[in-house]
């Protein structure tokens, strides 16, 4: 008697489990033709422009994706940038000198390394309070975060090395000396970070738990680097080359460059957008360029976007696609001073 509601009852659940793969599949081939249609070289703009206005130069732009917040390196503080409304929605004060944030989701922290006075500003990363400062080398430039060993790196330009500090713990753990004046870095996550050292032209490739350098290599036809960024999966490193308007494709493990693409003049910031394939270059001739990566070896600029002028550093939110550049009215050489209140955020993304 009761056998045939039964297997109408699952011939029902059946037919909805088939509609809902049927869906999933759908949103899915759907999502993957939309970032295949990006990774091809989409038409990358000026999308929002966010006026913030304030005093103060700026360096390194963080974004953080799961946060929807934006960090921005202002002098003597970081702004905290809401990436939805473009609002500012906190700020990390007394960072004199501030270049760069990392970021250390696991244990809730975010790190700044101030220039003017040796120091990295240990805060927490939901309601932004300093918690400590940490005494590291000369002149901290760039900041990393390596998730492999659980360390922070300040790229120290004065000294000429680099500090490595506990994250979890707040100590310095020891250093490593570079042989010249290192910029950006990057990490592969397995056991590796590669710095940029700008006035030898060189790459240094680290062991993060040892402290030793474990590589160096010269960037052939590539002067003054300065961002680096990472594509992990192919082994690729991108090197932002500020002195001759190129950008060198260095293979990760032999450190050889395997292409230099032209970019704009004045490069301070390079990315990698993993989903998509394609990394960025940003200058301050108000320029990004976008690189295709086209097969294992092979690269072609697939879009130069106009930005503004003196939009010379980015980031990438890897989530949204989005990328992040600033910059403001800036005046003729030498003096270059920025016209008050004049600093804006630009938001650049590809037509979808």
């Amino acid at each position: 008697m009761q056998t045939r509601p039964l297997l109408q009852n699952c011939d029902k659940v059946t037919d909805m489990q088939m509609q809902t793969g049927v869906r999933l599949s759908l949103i899915l081939l759907a999502t993957t033709a939309a970032l295949a249609t990006l990774a091809v070289g989409a038409d990358y703009k000026v999308v929002k422009t966010w006026k913030l206005g304030g005093d103060g130069g700026w360096d390194y732009l963080t974004a953080d994706s799961d946060g929807h917040r934006l960090f921005i390196a202002r002098a003597t503080r970081v702004m905290v940038i809401d990436t939805e409304s473009g609002k500012q929605v906190g700020e990390i004060p007394d960072t004199a000198g501030v270049h760069g944030v990392a970021l250390d989701y696991e244990i809730g922290r975010g790190f700044t390394s101030n220039g003017r006075e040796d120091t990295v500003s240990v805060f927490d990363l939901k309601s932004l309070a300093v918690e400590k400062k940490i005494k590291v080398g000369s002149g901290p430039d760039a900041i990393l975060y390596d998730s492999f060993s659980k360390r922070v790196f300040t790229f120290n330009s004065k000294s000429h090395d680099t500090t490595a500090v506990d994250a979890s713990k707040g100590d310095v753990v020891g250093k490593i000396e570079l042989g010249g004046k290192p910029e950006f870095a990057a990490t592969d996550e397995k056991g590796t970070v590669f710095v940029n050292i700008e006035d030898t032209s060189e790459l240094v490739a680290l062991d993060p738990q040892t402290l030793a350098v474990k590589s160096r290599w010269k960037l052939t036809d590539c002067e003054e680097p300065t961002g680096l960024a990472i594509d992990r999966k192919n082994r690729r490193l991108f090197a932002g080359c500020g002195g001759n308007k190129k950008m060198a494709v260095v293979d990760a493990d032999s450190g050889k460059v395997l292409a230099s693409p032209a970019i704009g003049e004045g490069c301070d910031a390079t990315a990698f957008d993993a989903d998509l394939g394609l990394a960025f270059a940003s200058a301050g001739d108000g320029t990004i360029t976008v690189l295709r990566e086209d097969g294992k070896d092979k690269f072609s600029v697939a879009q130069t976007v106009t930005t503004q002028k003196a939009a010379r550093t980015m980031t990438l939110d890897a989530k949204t696609h989005q990328l992040f550049t600033v910059t403001a009215n800036v005046g003729p050489r030498p003096e270059r001073k920025a016209e008050p209140n004049s600093f804006v955020v630009l938001v650049v993304e590809a037509a979808r």
